[in-house]
């Protein structure tokens, strides 16, 4: 990785962190808030999502749809994957259950990190176990296959 990537990179990663500390969407409460449709739904984070839709959706257009590669890249890394298969379910749906329980995803969490709260690395710790878990599920079903 090239001095100009990691730069690009930390500008982003700035600013995805200010953004989601910004916009409350580090904070649990507010995140079942707004996944409560049912109950006391707090609409609050869907203005985030469009607000970054509006940024997002020019400057895509305008810049990023008509690169033949990326900045800091030969080339546009896109998977040619489009299956969907019961991984792909099975790993939505632990996800989608994961952050409806904790109100939180990693995104966030390692955004909060810089807080120290020692809920969210209660919270890191127990992603990272589950990531390791799901390479080693991975790894043997391929071995059986």
């Amino acid at each position: 990785m090239n001095l100009l990537s990691k730069v690009i990179a930390l500008i982003a990663g700035l600013l995805f962190g200010l953004g989601m500390m910004m916009s409350g969407m580090v904070d649990p409460t507010k995140v079942i808030g707004f996944l409560d449709i049912a109950g006391d739904w707090d609409p609050s984070l869907a203005f985030v999502m469009g607000g970054a839709l509006l940024v997002f959706t020019p400057i895509y257009l305008l810049v990023i749809k008509k690169r033949e590669k990326p900045v800091c890249s030969r080339e546009f890394q896109i998977s040619s994957n489009n299956t969907v298969d019961k991984r792909l379910i099975s790993g939505a749906a632990l996800f989608g259950l994961g952050w409806g329980i904790a109100g939180i995803c990693p995104g966030p969490a390692v955004t909060s990190v810089s807080a120290l709260n020692s809920s969210m690395l209660l919270f890191i710790a127990f992603m990272l176990a589950g990531m390791w878990l799901g390479i080693k599920i991975d790894e043997k079903r391929s071995a059986l296959a």
